[in-house]
Parts: C-alpha cells; sequence; structure tokens
C-alpha cells in the first residue's frame, strides 16, 4: 500500500480521532469511524482503514504512546465485502460472433465505437467512459491515463494497435472537438453514461449475467495467457492490477513495456481472425 492511499485511507478516521491522543481512543470510537465509512456502502475501505489503524496503533505502542491496539478487537465486527464476479465471455468460440454483433450494432456512433474500442484497449469502464483526447497520442501510438482516473491510483499507459488507432480516428470525427473521445448524448463537456455500455450488449442480446462490459478485461486476460506467448506480469502490467507483494510490486514495475506493445497488437489480430473465423457460434 503506498504512502498516498495510507493518508487517503486515514482522513476518513481524522474529523473524529484526529485531534485525540492516541491512548485515549476507545475501540467502540474506532468503531464508530468504520461504521461510518461502512455506512456509505465502501465495505472494501472500512476493511482497509481497520488494518492501517492497526499500523498506527502497533506504532503507538512501539513508541509507548499507546497499550493495546484496538484494532485487533474489531476485526470480526465490520462487514466482510462480497466478491463480486463480473459475467464475461472467455471461449475464444464465442468471442467471434460478440465482435460480429458490436460491428452490427445500429445504435449512437459513439457508443458504437467505445464498444467496438474496448475489447482492443481492455481498460475498466469507468476509465474508457472518462477517456480525453489530451491523453490519446497518435503519432506514438500511446494512450496515458492519469493516476487519478485509475483504481490503484498510478499512471497508467495503453499501447494503441492499428486497430485501436483506427477506431479513434474515426470517432474523432465526431467528438475531436470536444474533451472527451465518448461524451455523452447531451453534452461534449460530461462523459457518456456508466450504463450505456452495458445497455448497448442487452440490445446486443447479451444479457447481464452472460457479459458485461467489465467482461472485456477477463477476455483479454483469459485469453492471453492460454495464448502461452506473454510473461504472466506482462498481461498484468496492462490489467493494471496491483501486485500483492510489495517487494515484487517494486521490482516489477514499469517493466514488460516492449513486450506489451507487441502483445497489444497481437492481440487486436487475434480479435480480427476471432471475428473473420467462420463457423464459431454463441
Amino acid at each position: 500500500m503506498t504512502v498516498a492511499k495510507i493518508k487517503w485511507l486515514l482522513e476518513f478516521a481524522y474529523p473524529d480521532l484526529g485531534e485525540r491522543k492516541i491512548g485515549e481512543i476507545t475501540s467502540m470510537e474506532l468503531l464508530a469511524v468504520l461504521r461510518q465509512v461502512e455506512g456509505r456502502g465502501r465495505h472494501e475501505t472500512a476493511r482497509r482503514l481497520r488494518s492501517v489503524c492497526g499500523r498506527v496503533f502497533r506504532y503507538a505502542i512501539a513508541t509507548g504512546r499507546a497499550e493495546h491496539d484496538l484494532s485487533a478487537n474489531l476485526r470480526d465486527a465490520l462487514t466482510t465485502p462480497k466478491v463480486k464476479h463480473l459475467a464475461a465471455i472467455t471461449n475464444s468460440q464465442q468471442v467471434g460472433p460478440l465482435l460480429r454483433a458490436i460491428d452490427g450494432f445500429d445504435g449512437h456512433a459513439v457508443t458504437k465505437a467505445a464498444l467496438r474500442l474496448a475489447p482492443h484497449v481492455f481498460v475498466r469502464p469507468g476509465e474508457l467512459r472518462h477517456a480525453e483526447w489530451l491523453e490519446i497520442d497518435f503519432k506514438k501510438a500511446l494512450w496515458s491515463i492519469p493516476a487519478e482516473k485509475m483504481k490503484m491510483r498510478r499512471p497508467h499507459r495503453v499501447p494503441l494497435s492499428q486497430q485501436s488507432l483506427a477506431i479513434l480516428s474515426s470517432i474523432r470525427k465526431i467528438t475531436g472537438a470536444g474533451k472527451f473521445v465518448f461524451p455523452g448524448f447531451q453534452s461534449l463537456r460530461r462523459p457518456m453514461s456508466e450504463n450505456a455500455l452495458n445497455g448497448a450488449l442487452r440490445r446486443l442480446g447479451y444479457p447481464g449475467d452472460e457479459m458485461t462490459s467489465h467482461g472485456f478485461r477477463a477476455m483479454a486476460s483469459t485469453l492471453l495467457n492460454e495464448m502461452g506467448r506473454w510473461h504472466p506480469d506482462a498481461i498484468e502490467r496492462q490489467l493494471a492490477h496491483a501486485e500483492a507483494d510489495a517487494v515484487r510490486r517494486a521490482y516489477a514495475r514499469g517493466e514488460y513495456w516492449e513486450e506489451r506493445v507487441v502483445m497489444m497488437q497481437a492481440w487486436s489480430d487475434y480479435l480480427d481472425e476471432l471475428a473473420d473465423r467462420p463457423g464459431t457460434v454463441p
């Protein structure tokens, strides 16, 4: 966990506990803060805040400022967040029909372009919706996403394949005068609705328990790993997943860029192959 992430988490506790002497804080006071975070539906954030507070209390114990780690008493007091598995098509035989359906989408041009680009770049739906033209470098074939837009709060780079560049070039004729690559229907100043892509998939006949806009990430992860051509860490870096081990994360940061560039072009070529392959069935 980065220092910035720790500071962000502790901000939840500062209003109620920040001015208190740590040795005088009670378990119920800490629990009340954690419950406030939970009450906003942020169960995972509450769990991580409890863990960070534990580190603070243990440091206070080591420096003679407190006698007990109150967070340890609250380990079972919080709601365990349920892991939500988002539906995805990961069978290569089913990918072709999906891609052909997307190419035949007769809805809004912006929605269609975003839906066409999604499998090629496999970023999170929110990152795709908030893409800005200033982040796209056509000459370098690169999409640079700033840290504040990323789930892990680290900047992310997406190598753009020839296919991705073609899709972006096409939609630039429509939305290039605005800020967002995929603006909403009502205003160029706002990104498209978070329900637009999933709604389009529903229109194409793919229910929510079969395929979601987030599912393009699982599709890419599964099939890229099955290829056996790419280092698993290169795939993970491109997915912008966080490495759980701090030492490994520090070592792996920024690696595999050249492989990722080659991989992303090969991935787009593979998607084209699946879309053109006869005999595949939904």
